[in-house]
């Protein structure tokens, strides 16, 4: 009888940590993905994965972390796969009245997603979870299977890339415009 007792509070909490946790994994996913589709699918992997090993997590506080590992290693593993390439769009049309608009944060997004996605993917990773989930370089290193040196290869890398495809990113920062 406690097997059965055991078993429904185990599907439970799981439960309730999918309901919690899973808009903060999509948002990270989308970050590294670049497409709401394949976070979706990203997430659903590192939740299926969390899933299987949920008896095997001592403590369900560690679910959070695991369940990220899983989706950084899944994504990691996806980059190494070869795949179609995927063209991009032309450059964005100008904003009708001729200026952007320093409060229009959705154009701001949109070029920071088009300049994340100039990126590579190994350069876009470290950049989220340096930037995004504050990992430090030694963490990042032993998350994605690097060096520590490879970690802050690619942040340099990619900072001056950002800097090259998208100069307007921080013009409107040092503007005090948008943070």
């Amino acid at each position: 009888m406690d097997t059965v007792r055991d078993s429904y509070d185990a599907a439970g909490e799981y439960d309730a940590f999918v309901r919690a946790r899973t808009p903060a994994l999509l948002r990270s996913a989308y970050l590294l993905t670049g497409d709401q589709h394949l976070a979706e699918d990203l997430v659903q992997t590192a939740l299926a994965r969390t899933h299987v090993a949920w008896r095997r997590l001592r403590e369900t506080s560690n679910a959070e972390a695991y369940a990220r590992r899983v989706m950084y290693h899944a994504q990691v593993s996806w980059w190494r796969r070869r795949r179609v390439p995927e063209s991009l769009p032309g450059v964005l049309p100008e904003r009708s009245d001729g200026g952007i608009d320093v409060g229009d944060r959705a154009a701001v997004r949109a070029t920071l997603r088009q300049a994340l996605q100039r990126l590579t993917p190994n350069q876009r990773a470290v950049l989220v979870l340096k930037f995004f989930e504050d990992l430090s370089e030694a963490d990042i290193a032993d998350l994605l299977g690097v060096s520590v040196g490879t970690v802050k290869t690619h942040t340099t890398r990619a900072l001056e890339r950002l800097r090259h495809v998208a100069p307007e990113l921080a013009d409107l920062y040092l503007a005090g415009g948008v943070r």
